[in-house]
């Protein structure tokens, strides 16, 4: 008889067959970046070979600006993510702690709003964002990134702040401190998992959002994502070299912190599923 608690084989298999179907396309896209050109669609590919950084250096001598563009995503992913982390905090200390008819229909509305594709949001916004003068600036992808996820990272906040006793804020109202003393020192502390749950999903999120970027910018603020886009459309032809080391330049960071954090992204997904 199987001992109790042991995965079977079959599990073993699936969870195995899972990891390759998403690590096999990253490391593809690495490995093809220190390939020489000629070797990247060699078939049978080679796994054994020696690597070069000629793509790399051949990246930053024919598209210097995509460094620049790297640098606009770095911007607005970290203002997109402190925004929406800041507000997230305050909207979902109200939802958990308040109750009435009108947050909960407010709440279903974001619900919904979070389910229509971001093209759907996108194409309203553009002539007011003209008007407005903000069409190809940094601030204008922070605020649209934030609201997009505010209402994800507001649910996953109101979560984390629902799991914590009542009477921690009342002893610190109690002993005197304002509304904004007990947020600071007594919720957010204690709700600390959930604020970087919210902070890795905003960051992906941003990191290597196309369609918001692709409408709203043409030059000053356009992010990676979108050089790496029109790497793909050259007349020239395709350097394939030169688009997967842009790729895994683009790639890394984000992935690097997702396997860090990665158990807060768990946190985040299965925030209150248990009842505490």
């Amino acid at each position: 008889m199987r001992e109790r608690g042991r995965p079977s084989a079959l599990r073993v298999g699936l969870i195995l067959l899972a990891v390759a179907w998403s690590l096999l396309p990253i490391a593809l896209v690495v490995l093809a970046s220190v390939k020489p050109p000629r070797d990247i669609f060699e078939t049978p590919p080679r796994l054994i070979f020696e690597p070069t950084a000629a793509n790399y250096v051949r990246l930053w001598a024919t598209a210097p600006q995509f460094f620049h563009n790297l640098a606009n995503s770095l911007i607005v992913t970290v203002g997109a993510t402190l925004t929406t982390v800041a507000l997230s905090s305050l909207a979902g200390y109200v939802y958990a702690r308040c109750a009435s008819p009108l947050l909960t229909a407010s709440g279903l509305f974001m619900i919904v709003v979070r389910m229509l594709p971001p093209i759907v949001i996108v194409l309203p916004l553009f002539p007011a964002m003209n008007a407005l003068g903000l069409h190809d600036t940094r601030t204008l992808l922070v605020l649209l990134y934030a609201a997009f996820y505010v209402s994800l990272g507001t649910w996953i906040m109101r979560a984390f702040i629902q799991r914590l006793p009542r009477e921690l804020e009342e002893a610190a109202f109690v002993d005197g401190a304002g509304l904004g003393t007990v947020l600071w020192k007594v919720v957010l502390p204690l709700a600390g998992q959930g604020l970087v749950a919210v902070s890795v999903f905003v960051t992906v999120f941003a990191w290597n959002e196309y369609v918001f970027a692709l409408v709203f910018t043409t030059r000053d603020a356009k992010t990676a994502p979108l050089v790496i886009g029109e790497m793909l459309g050259t007349a020239d032809g395709i350097e394939w070299g030169v688009l997967f080391a842009a790729a895994t330049v683009q790639l890394l960071p984000v992935l690097a912190a997702v396997m860090l954090l990665q158990r807060y992204i768990i946190a985040g997904l299965t925030a209150g599923a248990v009842k505490s």
